[in-house]
């Protein structure tokens, strides 16, 4: 079903790949007359506009009572993409820790899995408070790592922490969700 949630979530879609993209090509401001510094502030403008509207369609979805199967795929779907593009586009330009990223990829696709069988099993799990402070800590790194602002790094490794503490949470959720269930 075609709605406005699934519009924004869309739009991140498209997003995503253009921010990588900036990212990666930085030359494309210097051989064109611009300051390196064009590129921080091009990419954290379409990492904000993408984040603002993963806000949004999430709200509207429960405000205005437009959740649809699409949009419950899409949204997450948009997010990963919105994130990891922004993880690995800093990592290959130097800008982000290695071990970091590869943490926080692999919490991100341990999770996805989980959800994914616990669907299967007729289990909901659902975005927990850590799971949100998670994506909010994880947007706040990137935001400073793009603009190559201090503390980036110190950000990120939170992220991390945060990031292995809801995947931990959910692991139990999960768990206990099977346990209750006989399963």
């Amino acid at each position: 079903m075609i709605n406005l949630p699934n519009i924004l979530a869309s739009i991140r879609i498209v997003l995503a790949p253009l921010m990588f993209w900036v990212i990666l090509n930085p030359q494309f401001f210097t051989n064109n007359g611009f300051d390196i510094s064009w590129n921080y502030y091009f990419s954290a403008l379409l990492f904000v506009l993408a984040s603002v509207t993963d806000f949004f369609d999430g709200y509207i979805a429960r405000e205005w009572n437009q959740s649809t199967l699409l949009g419950a795929i899409l949204d997450p779907l948009a997010d990963k993409m919105l994130t990891l593009a922004a993880f690995l586009g800093l990592m290959v330009v130097g800008e982000a820790n290695p071990w970091a990223i590869y943490i926080i990829i692999v919490r991100e696709l341990f999770i996805t899995g989980l959800r994914t069988v616990a669907l299967g099993e007729g289990i909901s799990v659902k975005a927990s408070f850590s799971g949100k402070l998670k994506t909010v800590s994880q947007m706040f790194a990137i935001g400073f790592l793009l603009m190559r602002w201090p503390y980036g790094d110190v950000l990120l490794w939170l992220a991390v922490v945060l990031t292995l503490y809801s995947g931990f949470e959910y692991l139990w959720g999960f768990r206990y969700a099977m346990q209750k269930d006989g399963k």
